[in-house]
């Protein structure tokens, strides 16, 4: 089962990468730890699903979002976050960067979240922590989001400023096991 979740990921994810990939560049803060196989694989795999999730909210705002009454892609992102939260698999949590939630569970939480976004609003691309919760780790990861499409602005107005001074407006926030 593991193994073809992992081949749908990577055969969507290369399939429709062109897109996701540009989330990819420039500086990242990590843990440092390189010499840990299971936490460069969890940390490839929160990459290829940062990838797979960012280019599916893009294919579905580019192909069905066309007036703002239309279910925002951010709105589907969400309840595929908990379906894969329910399944065991991994966490993912939408964050606001911009100070407006649409909703305030999207608030940054304090410790982690907060560290990430502080990161992230300065140019990282990845900030990633490890965290112990009784004798089980967890590789905590966050990436931006900066607004990709001029249909974003179309439901979210106050974006408009953060496309054209090229900053983020929020973040994926992902919990992931360590095998």
């Amino acid at each position: 089962m593991r193994r073809t979740r992992l081949w749908v990921g990577v055969w969507l994810a290369v399939g429709f990468g062109a897109t996701g990939m540009a989330y990819w560049q420039g500086p990242s803060v990590s843990t440092g730890v390189t010499d840990d196989p299971s936490l460069e694989q969890v940390r490839r795999e929160v990459k290829m699903l940062d990838d797979l999730y960012k280019t599916a909210v893009v294919l579905i705002t580019q192909s069905y979002v066309e007036e703002d009454s239309d279910v925002p892609a951010g709105t589907a992102a969400k309840k595929l976050f908990e379906a894969m939260k329910q399944k065991g698999w991994h966490e993912v949590r939408l964050i606001d960067a911009t100070g407006k939630p649409i909703d305030d569970v999207n608030s940054p939480q304090q410790g982690f979240e907060t560290r990430a976004l502080a990161a992230l609003q300065k140019g990282s691309t990845f900030f990633e922590e490890v965290e112990r919760v009784k004798e089980k780790r967890y590789l905590r990861a966050a990436t931006p989001i900066p607004v990709v499409l001029d249909k974003c602005i179309m439901c979210h107005e106050h974006y408009k400023s953060f496309k054209e001074e090229g900053k983020i407006i929020g973040m994926l926030g992902y919990t992931v096991p360590i095998p």
